[in-house]
């Protein structure tokens, strides 16, 4: 047998169709030219691999080329098709690599990156001498949009990062797909991979929508692009001033807290916020909680009650003398 498509893609020669389509997407991103634009043998494999798909996907060619070998379509045809004896000729009607619209691919048009684009196999088939009008057709197949659930951490959805997520698909299959997420997602946003969707075949596959969930944290909270922290203070940083630590997106900083700063205070540090993909960035807000010990001896009661009385009696009538019905 001078091509071994089973070689060539890697599978058992008893393998599923869904075997066969999944060796053929992993195969066609590892060997597409504008994956590898330093390989100069990369052109040559990516056509074989797709050579061997086109017949092996097909029932009917695979069923002829287990009998007869790479040379089938000549069997009872009166010879070889042009092309060579495998009847691949990019040439002849049929689709090239050079044909097909990129950008669908690898993000160009929709903003999307290498690692997410679609089965490449539902995009382009050589037809084999079929006309505009039969292109048209399979063009204007597209398969089902898939929708899938994803939480991620809250420092995540503030700052940007990857995530993993799986997806099941109608034939059963378990896949696992990396997502990149974007600074600044919030709840229930979702996002969009083109063409992880369902496929087709001669068709163009589906999207996969993703919910992202975001889960919550034990110090932060947001309001817009805005966090809100608590800060516990103890009752001498909170009556005579302190330089405290806290936590922020961009790192650790130090917060300045005035002298005589009551709880619920808040105090702005700009722009440590969230930062989105777009718009301007938020702010922090750390909201100053006095901590008090859960006890107290005798001698630091009486040093509270001669402070309390002195206070008071400078405020002219004590700290509640506004309120009022």
């Amino acid at each position: 047998m001078a091509d071994d498509y089973y070689k060539t893609l890697g599978v058992a020669r008893d393998a599923s169709q869904a075997d066969i389509q999944k060796a053929y997407r992993k195969l066609a991103r590892k060997f597409h030219p504008d994956m590898n634009p330093d390989d100069k043998t990369a052109k040559q494999k990516f056509q074989d691999v797709q050579k061997a798909f086109d017949v092996l996907n097909d029932p009917t060619k695979r069923e002829q080329y287990d009998r007869y070998g790479s040379a089938f379509e000549s069997m009872g045809q009166g010879g070889p098709r042009p092309g060579g004896a495998g009847g691949f000729n990019p040439g002849a009607g049929g689709a090239s690599f050079e044909d097909v619209d990129l950008g669908q691919f690898f993000g160009e048009r929709f903003g999307g990156d290498p690692s997410s684009f679609g089965d490449i196999f539902n995009q382009f088939r050589r037809a084999g001498g079929a006309g505009q009008g039969r292109r048209a057709q399979a063009q204007s197949r597209r398969g089902e949009d898939l929708g899938a659930e994803l939480t991620v951490p809250f420092h995540t959805a503030v700052i940007g990062g990857e995530a993993q997520v799986t997806v099941r698909r109608a034939d059963g299959e378990v896949e696992t797909l990396s997502v990149k997420i974007p600074a600044g997602i919030d709840e229930g946003k979702k996002i969009r991979l083109r063409g992880q969707g369902e496929q087709v075949k001669r068709g163009t596959p589906g999207d996969l929508l993703i919910t992202v969930h975001v889960a919550p944290h034990p110090s932060f909270h947001r309001r817009g692009n805005h966090l809100e922290l608590k800060v516990p203070v103890t009752l001498a940083e909170a009556a005579l001033g302190a330089k405290i630590d806290i936590p922020t997106p961009k790192g650790t900083i130090s917060l300045r807290v005035p002298p005589a700063t009551s709880g619920g205070t808040k105090l702005r540090v700009k722009g440590h916020g969230i930062t989105p993909a777009r718009g301007e960035p938020g702010d922090l807000y750390a909201e100053i909680e006095i901590v008090l010990p859960k006890s107290l001896d005798q001698e630091s009661q009486e040093l509270i009650r001669q402070l309390d009385a002195r206070l008071n009696q400078s405020a002219g009538g004590g700290v509640r003398r506004e309120l009022r019905w």
